[in-house]
């Protein structure tokens, strides 16, 4: 039994989840899932990123304080992760809990008596009429690279690129719209300079790594790493834990990270073992993955490694899990311009499976990908119920039909039943090296090719015609292939994990572990569709939605 650790990317907690937030982190729930299914040890933990900047700005604009917002958030992205989606954390936690604030603190504190940290002052946008320093996204004003009038303090939304806040021309504030001086403001850095050497040693020896993540990684590093800072003006944070400090906060890139640890230490506090973190962060054997986005990657493979290095003693990333970016048909996401699809919207409207099975399968795993409506229903409607919902719904129909006390599966397999058994059996561990590799999407290709060959086999043994003159052959060709239908349900668990319950339970088995099982009579329960065909008046409906905004 191995210990696993699977640490997804914690969601903004400033707005509602799209499309997009989903593609980077449904690889951690997979992964979850099917080390589990695998009999090892997991804590699948996450929470909501609930400080910084944006959250300020959205609880100004609406007149409230900035935890009101992040609990909103928080809330809502529990049903839509858990309820709607089915995610299976161990903890979902949040950056405002007490664990997370103390556990942050503490990193800070070892960072700091370890010599990992050094005070600078520097120049920052401070507004008169406010009276306050402006972080980055309290500022606005024209792009210096492509003269869009609605650039961001730190980035431009229309031409994407990045810089600094000093960098912006014709700055203005973006609560009172004043003119912004510049002034002295002492804070933290992490010396990265300082770790680099540590850094570099650590990452030569890494595997496993999303291609994405280690080139980036690589090109950081022979750049070389300047120190950042790791405290701000901000008063919605968690407070540096120094004399004289108090009214700075953690930066909120600083502080986040610290989550995966943190979480760990709160799920365990609420176990009757509160020392169970360990297991996972003290263990040289552990497996640690890191699974997020692409605008994510330097934070957990420079960032967090570097404070890590920086405290000691505990377990480093393993493998970093980073997609690319997905794009709504055909273009970016965007709040601002109402281009995007929301998460609670489409749980209203359709299964969390169905979008896991299309993300899975069409998401941005190696290359950026596009969601597209007609996409989305092309795959819905011909490879999972076409191909896979109908296979099940046809052999389990007729086992209730003609075998309703249940079905025997044959003894000695013909040559064509033991050649697709053979083909389960070794999907099992072709599957599974897959998934222990992260490579979802030939994981669930591989799936579907066995649910194509059982249809093949289907429609040449043609059960429901030989059941007229030979009803033990139809008898042992339908027990067959119900045998394959049990596997299948265990391998695409990982992937649709409430269409595979459901499958369950119309079989009748539990607990099914990531290993061929024996062939067993198995009695079968009322037969229902797994999944409901996607219409196109729906589609022209969602359409239509984007377009008018």
């Amino acid at each position: 039994m191995t210990n696993v650790l699977i640490a997804a990317g914690w969601p903004y907690a400033n707005g509602f989840l799209h499309l997009g937030h989903i593609a980077g982190i449904l690889g951690a729930d997979i992964l979850a899932r099917f080390q589990r299914q695998k009999n090892n040890k997991v804590l699948f933990v996450s929470g909501s990123d609930c400080h910084g900047t944006p959250i300020v700005v959205a609880a100004d604009e609406k007149g409230v304080e900035p935890q009101v917002i992040a609990e909103h958030c928080h809330e809502q992205f529990k049903r839509d992760l858990i309820e709607g989606l089915g995610f299976s954390y161990d903890l979902f936690s949040k950056t405002t809990s007490s664990t997370h604030k103390q556990v942050a603190q503490d990193v800070f504190l070892k960072l700091y008596e370890a010599g990992y940290l050094a005070l600078k002052s520097e120049h920052y946008p401070f507004c008169p009429d406010c009276n306050r320093f402006l972080p980055d996204r309290f500022v606005t004003g024209i792009c210096p690279n492509c003269g869009s009038v609605q650039a961001r303090g730190d980035q431009c939304d229309d031409c994407g690129e990045i810089f600094s806040v000093s960098e912006i021309l014709s700055p203005t504030c973006v609560t009172c719209g004043a003119t912004p001086i510049w002034e002295d403001s002492e804070h933290f850095y992490l010396r990265l300079s300082a770790l680099e050497p540590l850094l570099k040693d650590w990452f030569q020896h890494q595997t496993g790594w999303r291609q994405n993540a280690a080139s980036l990684t690589k090109g950081l590093l022979e750049k070389g790493l300047c120190d950042r800072p790791i405290t701000r003006d901000l008063r919605w944070g968690i407070p540096v834990p120094l004399p004289g400090y108090e009214h700075k906060c953690l930066y909120v890139w600083f502080e986040a990270v610290c989550g995966y640890l943190s979480a760990s230490i709160e799920y365990a506090s609420n176990t009757i073992n509160p020392e169970l973190w360990k297991d996972f962060w003290q263990d040289s054997k552990a497996i640690h993955y890191y699974v997020h986005g692409k605008d994510n990657i330097a934070f957990h493979s420079v960032i967090w490694p570097a404070i890590l290095l920086g405290v000691e003693n505990l377990h480093l990333p393993d493998r970093i899990i980073s997609s690319e970016y997905l794009t709504l048909q055909t273009r970016k996401f965007s709040k601002s311009r109402h281009w995007a699809v929301w998460i609670p919207e489409f749980l209203s409207k359709y299964d969390g499976d169905l979008l896991r099975f299309y993300l899975t399968l069409a998401g941005p795993e190696k290359a950026d990908a596009d969601f597209a409506w007609k996409t989305f229903q092309t795959l819905i409607n011909n490879e999972l119920i076409g191909n896979y919902g109908n296979l099940v719904h046809r052999v389990v129909s007729q086992v209730f039909k003609n075998f309703p006390r249940g079905i025997q599966t044959p003894e000695t397999p013909n040559a064509a039943q033991a050649k697709l058994w053979d083909r389960v059996k070794d999907a099992f561990d072709l599957v599974g090296s897959d998934l222990e590799q992260a490579k979802f999407r030939s994981a669930l290709l591989r799936v579907l090719d066995l649910t194509r060959e059982a249809n093949r086999f289907l429609s040449e043994a043609s059960p429901w015609t030989t059941i007229v003159v030979n009803r033990q052959q139809a008898e042992a060709d339908l027990a067959a292939v119900l045998h394959v239908i049990r596997c299948l349900g265990t391998l695409t668990f990982p992937f649709i994990p409430r269409a595979s319950q459901t499958l369950a339970q119309i079989l009748g088995v539990t607990g099914e572990k990531w290993e061929y099982p024996e062939p067993k009579f198995l009695t079968v329960a009322v037969p229902k569709p797994l999944f409901r065909k996607i219409e196109d008046f729906e589609i022209t409906a969602e359409l239509a939605k984007l377009e008018n905004g």
